[in-house]
């Protein structure tokens, strides 16, 4: 099981449809998939169709699951996940998409929890994924966007660490600390978690034609800050966004389309460089301005 989580320090840059995107795209293939939604906004739920509304739901919650652990109390997760295969359905060779939910009340009551329990407890994620190791191929997370106990929870249970980016200024500053903040993981956990980065993803870029002088110098810096980005964007496209209202990703949804094309060119360039050393990787070059912009 390889467990990826999708991160960064700034809001507002399409962490989560990256995420179930991804989870989507990987499940297409064939894969067994848990998208794991650790952001108290619960949006990567509503991506696939999941929404935790009333009491009755709020023990399914990966918030309440998390306090119960870290009082000592035992959960099977496979108790609490949601299955959502249902979504693969037209695909014959697709694999298995499962979701683990929270709701933003017990998630915020977790991330007190660890806060308050300190840096021991960070692990506590990564140490009940072990648990289910044999049930999935791939584990991917979508995090908070600020720098809290629950953004160190999801980088300390990853093996890989994808930070995400658009064509503004701010973004660039949000991925290039994400970068700095996987680095210190291992030393932050006494070794226990050793995450590796794999890149950035830029999303709801622009064709090369519509390209402006803040974009050319955000891919530009995106390079300076050895931030490795893939060769793949995600073009702005409001198809992307208009999915979450029918709870099925675009990946899926528009498979046949850009936004599942592109998806799968970035799920494909993800697991290649899973599978290389960092001085293997493929990036764009550097893009002169003045040849660039209109």
């Amino acid at each position: 099981m390889k467990v990826i989580a999708v991160a960064t320090q700034k809001g507002g840059v399409g962490k989560t449809s990256t995420t179930v995107n991804l989870g989507a795209g990987l499940a297409l293939s064939g894969a067994r998939v848990l998208v794991v939604d650790l952001d108290p906004q619960a949006q990567a739920g509503t991506a696939v169709g999941v929404n935790l509304a009333g009491e009755d739901q709020l023990a399914r919650s990966l918030g309440w699951v998390l306090q119960a652990r870290l009082q000592g109390m035992r959960m099977d997760l496979s108790t609490v996940w949601f299955d959502r295969s249902e979504l693969l359905a037209e695909w014959e060779d697709a694999g298995t998409l499962h979701l683990l939910a929270c709701e933003e009340s017990t998630m915020t009551a977790a991330q007190d929890l660890i806060h308050k329990k300190g840096f021991q407890s960070t692990p506590i994620l990564r140490r009940m994924l072990v648990e289910i190791a044999d049930q999935f191929d791939f584990v991917v997370i979508d995090t908070p966007p600020a720098v809290s106990s629950l953004s160190a929870t999801a980088l300390a249970a990853a093996d890989y660490v994808v930070t995400v980016c658009i064509p503004e200024y701010p973004a660039l500053k949000g991925a290039a600390a994400t970068r700095g903040t996987v680095r210190y993981v291992k030393d932050r956990t006494n070794g226990e978690c050793d995450p590796q980065y794999l890149g950035a993803v830029l999303n709801r870029s622009n064709p090369p034609s519509k390209w402006k002088s803040q974009e050319v110098n955000i891919r530009n810096g995106m390079l300076d800050a050895e931030l490795h980005p893939f060769m793949t964007d995600i073009r702005i496209d409001n198809r992307i966004s208009d999915s979450f209202a029918y709870g099925t990703p675009a990946a899926i949804r528009y498979a046949s389309h850009a936004p599942g094309k592109l998806y799968g060119q970035l799920m494909m360039q993800i697991i290649e460089r899973m599978q290389q050393p960092p001085e293997k990787w493929e990036t764009p070059e550097h893009i002169a301005l003045e040849a660039s912009v209109e």
